[in-house]
């Protein structure tokens, strides 16, 4: 193991650079939500934007940028050809990502009494009144 992958070893600048982008790259919903799909079953591009409401096209566009970025990976079966996600820690950094996060939103944590649970970060930023 190089001792960069160590816990305690602090990550490279290239290593930072590659998490940010790969961070970057699943902050699209509709980019989430296809590694999430592909995590889960192999299929193809017209099967998977019936399943995420998007247009052929746009999920093609979307699976172009995943692909690249080496997230997605795909094969062909005839005529078809199939995506998936092989890459176990892109699954687990999804899985434990939406597994913290409730239906609603907010951070799906043990309720603490002293603390209100923390509104949803969807939708616009929510403006305080100003006081003159």
């Amino acid at each position: 193991m190089p001792p960069s992958s160590t816990p305690d070893a602090a990550p490279s600048e290239e290593q930072l650079a590659a998490a940010s982008a790969t961070f970057d790259l699943l902050s699209v919903p509709g980019r989430l939500h296809l590694v999430w799909l592909l995590a889960r079953d192999e299929t193809d591009v017209t099967t998977l934007a019936a399943r995420t409401g998007a247009q052929i096209a746009a999920t093609s566009q979307q699976l172009a940028k995943l692909r690249a970025a080496g997230v997605v990976s795909a094969r062909r079966d005839g005529r078809r050809q199939l995506y998936r996600v092989d890459d176990e820690h892109i699954i687990a950094i999804v899985d434990q990502m939406l597994a913290h996060i409730a239906p609603d939103g907010t951070i799906a944590q043990t309720p603490d009494p002293l603390r209100p649970p923390r509104p949803p970060r969807v939708g616009p930023p929510q403006s305080s009144p100003r006081h003159h």
